[in-house]
């Protein structure tokens, strides 16, 4: 039962098309992230993420797409180009 539930919450998230970014540029914003990745697909929505001490961002993030394909077209595209002077790095998340 365990596998199962594993498996379907594994398939949520794929099929949602989360993606973590890695290897932001600090001073870059949601917006401008969702600019670029929507090359790729219909992008949903984008997060930075923060550290909670100092308030600043911690050069990775997530960005969301409607489907499945607009993801998996951003993976193939958009992993390891150039943003604004850094390397991306663009997987799929993964819930741990």
């Amino acid at each position: 039962l365990v596998s199962v539930l594993f498996f379907l919450t594994w398939v949520s998230y794929y099929n949602q098309g989360l993606l973590s970014v890695g290897n932001i540029p600090y001073q870059t914003t949601e917006d401008a992230i969702g600019n670029h990745f929507s090359q790729a697909g219909h992008v949903t929505n984008v997060r930075i993420v923060y550290d909670r001490e100092t308030g600043r961002p911690k050069g990775f993030g997530f960005c969301e797409f409607a489907d499945q394909a607009g993801a998996q077209n951003a993976v193939n595209t958009l992993n390891g180009t150039d943003f604004n002077g850094r390397s991306l790095r663009v997987n799929y998340a993964n819930k741990n």
